[in-house]
C-alpha cells in the first residue's frame, strides 16, 4: 500500500511468512512461471482478498532462490518481453511439505482458541 492511502477493508495483507509457502504451492501446482505471474495468480484464487506488493514477492522470490527451494531461468513472457520464470525444486517440494504440516498444525491451534467451545 503506497503512503498515504486509505487501507481498502475487503483486502487483507499477506500475513508474515506466508508468501513463501503460497509462492511454493503455486510453483508446485503451475509449473514454471514469472514472479508477475505469481502474484497475480495468489490474488486470483483469494479472490483478491490478498493485496500482493509485487516488490514483496520478488524478495521471497530472491529468499526462496538462495535456499535452493526454487530455480530460475530466462524466457520470453506472453507478450513476447524477457522474463525470469521460477521453478520448484526437489527441495523445495520439500520444504512445502514441510511448510503445510506447520500450517496445518498452527491453524488448527489458532481455532481452537479462537472457537474454545468447539473442541472436544
Amino acid at each position: 500500500m503506497s503512503k498515504g492511502q486509505t487501507p481498502d477493508p475487503k483486502r487483507s495483507e499477506v500475513l508474515q511468512g506466508t508468501l513463501d509457502m503460497m509462492i511454493l504451492k503455486t510453483l508446485d501446482t503451475m509449473g514454471a512461471m514469472h514472479g508477475y505471474g505469481i502474484s497475480r495468480r495468489i490474488e486470483q484464487l483469494s479472490e483478491d482478498v490478498l493485496q500482493l506488493n509485487e516488490g514483496t514477492v520478488y524478495t521471497s522470490l530472491l529468499r526462496l532462490q538462495q535456499q535452493a527451494w526454487i530455480s530460475s531461468e530466462w524466457g520470453a513472457s506472453e507478450n513476447n518481453r524477457k522474463a525470469k520464470f521460477y521453478s520448484i525444486t526437489r527441495a523445495g517440494r520439500k520444504q512445502l511439505l514441510q511448510e503445510t504440516q506447520n500450517w496445518d498444525r498452527i491453524s488448527g491451534v489458532i481455532a481452537k482458541v479462537l472457537n474454545p467451545g468447539a473442541v472436544k
